[in-house]
């Protein structure tokens, strides 16, 4: 018997410790892959769902405990509005042919200009835009018309005067700062640019009720400022004749966006990006 214990010693397996311990490490290697599984959030999935969630509550009513909590009301669906009346269509239609033979006239008298490009006369859904350069207009540095600006811009106020149609004009300038006893900034030096032009159209039998004048200096440039190409453009006036004759579907789709009254004719420029003052000053500056 001493002999087969000792044999049985012998053959006896020491290590079986281990298949518990690799059981033991598969199984905690499973835990933690679980668990990171669950960590991991489809985003997109997510997104939807938070977002149905937030509508759901917004538009019902939860009742809890016998009382019901108020919820956002629900935005009515606004019906498409009728279409307009022979009557309606025809006062538009008579409108803008008005409009464009105003246009017409306008670019009549400045034709000169226009052939030379100092003068740009575009036609929008909302009305006309007339952009005349400075040089034209002003002596360098000065706010005082031209003898051939005033008849210029005479000829242009006889042709808007029998409107109804209110009238903006504009000064704009480069970012060349001014320093002068007149004007101490481009600020002044516009906004009296802008003024001189009212005061003309006012002479020219334009009522004044439908006259604004608007300096903006040099916070609305239509070219780069860092090229003399770029700043002559900048210097310049315009003229808004707001005439707003709109398409009814077009009309209808402003009404019902919620858009304000006052928007900007659709050919106008969108505002250029101004470099730093440091990077816009040439070695010669060019003249207001």
């Amino acid at each position: 018997m001493a002999r087969r214990r000792k044999h049985e010693d012998e053959h006896e397996n020491h290590e079986r410790w281990l298949v518990s311990y690799a059981d033991f490490i598969t199984l905690l290697f499973a835990f933690f892959v679980v668990m990171y599984s669950l960590s991991s959030i489809n985003e997109g999935k997510y997104r939807i769902m938070s977002d149905s969630v937030v509508n759901a509550f917004r538009k019902l009513g939860v009742q809890s405990n016998n009382a019901q909590m108020s919820s956002a009301p629900i935005p009515s669906i606004r019906p498409s509005p009728p279409p307009p009346s022979p009557e309606v269509e025809e006062a538009r239609k008579a409108k803008a042919e008005r409009v464009k033979n105003m246009a017409e006239e306008i670019r009549k008298v400045l034709a000169p200009l226009v052939a030379d490009g100092q003068v740009r006369v575009t036609e929008g859904a909302f009305g006309i835009t007339v952009e005349i350069n400075a040089s034209v207009l002003f002596n360098p540095g000065e706010a005082q018309l031209g003898r051939d600006a005033v008849t210029a811009l005479r000829a242009v106020g006889q042709v808007v005067a029998p409107a109804e149609f209110p009238i903006t004009v504009e000064g704009h300038t480069d970012t060349i700062p001014i320093a002068t006893a007149a004007f101490p900034s481009n600020w002044e030096l516009s906004a009296v640019r802008a003024s001189s032009v009212v005061r003309l159209f006012v002479e020219s039998g334009v009522r004044p009720a439908r006259l604004t004048a608007a300096g903006y200096g040099d916070q609305r440039p239509v070219a780069d400022n860092l090229t003399p190409e770029g700043r002559a453009r900048n210097r310049r006036v315009t003229i808004l004749i707001e005439s707003r004759v709109v398409e009814p579907e077009v009309q209808s789709r402003v009404r019902a966006s919620g858009i304000a009254d006052s928007i900007l004719p659709s050919d106008a420029a969108p505002p250029v990006p101004v470099a730093p003052e440091a990077e816009a000053k040439p070695q010669t500056p060019p003249a207001q």
